[in-house]
This record gives structure tokens, C-alpha cells and sequence, in this order.
């Protein structure tokens, strides 16, 4: 892979994790949400006024754009495992920014998944 094609997919790949944080860091200020026939306009514009939930839904709109130039430069079997980036990242974003907790055992998941990456990065 070379350096532009790393470039598109690692953008692509942290566009989306950002989308997620911002996802989760809008709903995480409208608590859970029910949805039913009689208040699911109301709900949808309660949802869709959160600033952070229009921040993510942009960055996946702007990490699709991203990642389909990035697939145009690498093969799918090398770019698609990529995405799994995203799970170290978001991980790392809600411990920080979100105050979630990170066990033993997803750090263990998160150290073989970077093991993974890099040695599929080397082919």
C-alpha cells in the first residue's frame, strides 16, 4: 500500500470512529430513546437537533468519500481489515472523552487486533 492510499484509508478509518464518539456523545445527552407511532416525529427532531449527532452523521458522509478514494488505490483485501482500527480508536476516544471503561481484556483484544493490522500492513 502506498503512502496516499494509507493516507485516504486511515483518514476514513478515524472519520469514523469520530463519528461514533459524536454519535454516542449525542445520545449519551438525550438518554435512551424509545421510539414509537405516536412520538416519532417528536423523537426524530429531538435526535437530529443534537449537535453532536450532525457532527457524526458529517463524518461518515466525509469518511465514505474518504475511504471509497482510498479503496481506489488499494486492493479491499487490504483495506477493509483497516476498519478494525476504528474499534482501537473509539475504544481509546470513549475512555477518554466519555469517561467509559476500558478492561484487561479489551486492551488484550485491542493490542491483537494493532498485531494484526500491522502484519497485514506488511504485505
Amino acid at each position: 500500500m502506498n503512502l496516499s492510499a494509507f493516507a485516504f484509508i486511515i483518514t476514513g478509518v478515524l472519520l469514523n470512529a469520530a463519528a461514533q464518539l459524536l454519535l454516542k456523545a449525542g445520545t449519551n445527552a438525550l438518554g435512551v430513546i424509545h421510539v414509537n407511532a405516536q412520538n416519532w416525529f417528536s423523537t426524530g427532531v429531538k435526535v437530529f437537533s443534537q449537535l453532536p449527532i450532525l457532527a457524526g452523521l458529517a463524518c461518515y458522509v466525509i469518511s465514505l468519500l474518504v475511504w471509497i478514494m482510498g479503496l481506489s488505490r488499494t486492493d479491499v483485501t487490504i483495506a477493509y481489515p483497516m476498519l478494525s482500527l476504528g474499534y482501537v480508536v473509539s475504544a481509546v476516544g470513549a475512555w477518554m472523552f466519555l469517561g467509559e471503561a476500558v478492561s484487561l481484556q479489551r486492551l488484550g483484544a485491542m493490542a491483537v487486533i494493532m498485531v494484526g493490522v500491522a502484519l497485514l500492513a506488511r504485505t
